[in-house]
C-alpha cells in the first residue's frame, strides 16, 4: 500500500484527537506519492527538479491508479518542474480524491445517523481492514518518511532529536519541498482571514 494512502488512514483515525486541514492534506499527500515514486525509481531528482524515467520503476506505479496518474503529471521536458510547483498542481484536491478511491475500495463506508431527530447525515469512518492495520503498523514503528509527513500536516508533536531520521537524500528534499508549500498555505490562510476581518470591521463602521 502506498504511503500516501496509509497517512490518509493515519490522518482519518487520528481526527478525533487532531484536525486536519483538507489543502494541508493534499500537499503531503503529493509529497509521499512522490517520494514512493523516488523509491521505486519511476522519478529521480536533479537538484530540485523531477526527472520521470523509463525504467522498471514506472510498471509498480502502474498497479496503484493514484500512483500512476502522479507519475504521467510530470513534466516531461528540459528543465523539468520543481517539486514545489509539482506539489501544487498535483496536490490541488487530492485529498478528496484519495477518500474517493478508498470508499470506492471499500476501505471507507458511510455511517447514516439522524440529527434533531429528522435530518439524516452520514460520515465516512473506516473499517476494519490488513491495510489499516498495516498503517497502524507503520505508524507505531515511527517509520521515518511516514512520521514527517504527519509532522508537518500537524497529527503528531514535532520529532525529538530521538526520532528516526530520513536518510534518503531525495525523499528529504521532498520533505522539505512539502514543508516549504505548507508555510505557504498557513501564510495565504492567514492573509484571507485578516482580509475577512478588515472587511467586517469596515462593514460594522458603515452600518452593516
Amino acid at each position: 500500500m502506498s504511503t500516501a494512502r496509509e497517512l490518509l488512514i493515519v490522518a482519518m483515525d487520528m481526527t478525533s484527537v487532531r484536525t486536519v486541514e483538507r489543502g494541508a492534506l493534499s500537499l503531503a499527500l503529493a509529497g509521499a506519492e512522490a517520494i514512493d515514486l523516488l523509491a521505486v525509481g519511476a522519478i529521480t531528482l536533479d537538484g530540485d527538479r523531477v526527472v520521470p524515467s523509463d525504467g522498471p520503476g514506472t510498471d509498480d506505479a502502474s498497479g496503484d491508479p493514484l500512483l500512476g496518474e502522479a507519475l504521467s503529471s510530470f513534466v516531461r521536458q528540459a528543465p523539468y518542474e520543481s517539486v514545489g510547483n509539482w506539489l501544487w498542481r498535483r496536490g490541488r484536491n487530492l485529498s478528496a480524491m484519495y477518500t474517493a478511491a478508498l470508499e470506492a475500495e471499500g476501505q471507507l463506508v458511510r455511517r447514516h445517523h439522524r440529527r434533531w431527530g429528522v435530518f439524516r447525515s452520514s460520515e465516512l469512518v473506516l473499517v476494519d481492514s490488513p491495510a489499516r492495520r498495516r498503517a497502524a503498523d507503520r505508524w507505531t514503528a515511527d517509520e521515518p518518511v511516514l512520521a514527517a509527513l504527519a509532522t508537518a500536516v500537524g497529527i503528531r508533536d514535532k520529532r525529538t532529536t530521538n526520532s528516526p531520521a530520513v536518510t534518503d537524500e531525495a525523499a528529504a528534499t521532498v520533505l522539505t519541498a512539502v514543508d516549504d508549500a505548507l508555510s505557504e498555505l498557513t501564510a495565504e490562510s492567514e492573509r484571507r482571514a485578516h482580509k475577512l476581518d478588515d472587511a467586517a470591521i469596515t462593514n460594522v463602521r458603515r452600518g452593516y
